[in-house]
């Protein structure tokens, strides 16, 4: 369950990062097109404003929209049935598998191996 939960969560990075990368994109679609008309092609950047500037990244959405939708359905669901798993099998403890491995791998009483910080 935590293992499928981080995928999900690396999933919704890279949904995060496709809003923010298209978000700048669009806003420097704006810029391209002001430069454009700066430099005397005032048909072209019309083009670029009418066309591209502020184009739906998919139908009917922007990217925003689709952030909104994967947290509200898909990502709130699968936290709380990873949550209600980790409750009922493990009292609520996390990453249950990495604290036994970091136990069993580190050197005990060495510096920079404590189990816990202080």
């Amino acid at each position: 369950m935590t293992e499928a939960l981080e995928y999900v969560e690396r999933a919704r990075g890279h949904l995060f990062e496709l809003h923010q990368l298209s978000g700048h994109a669009d806003l420097t679609f704006g810029e391209a097109a002001d430069l454009l008309e700066k430099a005397g092609h005032t048909a072209l950047a019309g083009d670029i404003r009418r066309e591209v500037v502020g184009l739906n990244t998919f139908p009917g959405r922007w990217s925003f929209q689709l952030v909104e939708e994967y947290d509200d359905a898909y990502y709130s669901t699968v936290r709380a049935a990873e949550r209600r798993v980790r409750d009922e099998l493990l009292r609520g403890r996390r990453h249950v598998f990495e604290s036994e491995m970091k136990e069993s791998r580190r050197t005990h009483g060495r510096p920079g191996h404590e189990s816990r910080p202080d």
